[in-house]
């Protein structure tokens, strides 16, 4: 599901170095033809799912600097934008994410330090 006006996830906004992911739909059934029960993916350390919204990075802490008034306040807080677009598909460690429902989905919210790998669909060299 992408992100539109019309849904509920505009209204959610990321804080920080973290990333709001969907986990993709778990394969119930494995290579070999067995037919797992519920669960026993969720239990696995590593989970996958596509980024739907991103922080603003990690924030730049401001050098010492005199207190000048013609300075815009607004322009103070600068940050690291982070790697993750929305729209990438994401490997990260369940460890480090936190899992929340909203609008009776399961989500989960992932420092960006515990992904370990992203997909995008986009040339990144073009």
């Amino acid at each position: 599901m992408k992100l539109t006006s019309d849904n509920k996830l505009k209204k959610l906004i990321v804080v920080g170095d973290r990333v709001l992911i969907r986990p993709k739909k778990s394969n119930d059934k494995t290579q070999s033809g067995l037919y797992l029960p519920p669960g026993v993916k969720e239990k696995e350390k590593v989970q996958s799912g596509y980024v739907i919204k991103i922080g603003p990075g990690y924030p730049i802490p401001l050098p010492a600097e005199e207190d000048e008034p013609w300075k815009d306040k607004a322009d103070e807080i600068k940050y690291i934008p982070l790697q993750a677009k929305e729209g990438d598909l994401a490997i990260f460690v369940q460890n480090g994410a936190v899992e929340v429902n909203y609008e009776n989905e399961k989500l989960f919210i992932v420092p960006q330090a515990s992904i370990l790998l992203l997909e995008r669909d986009e040339d990144l060299f073009e």
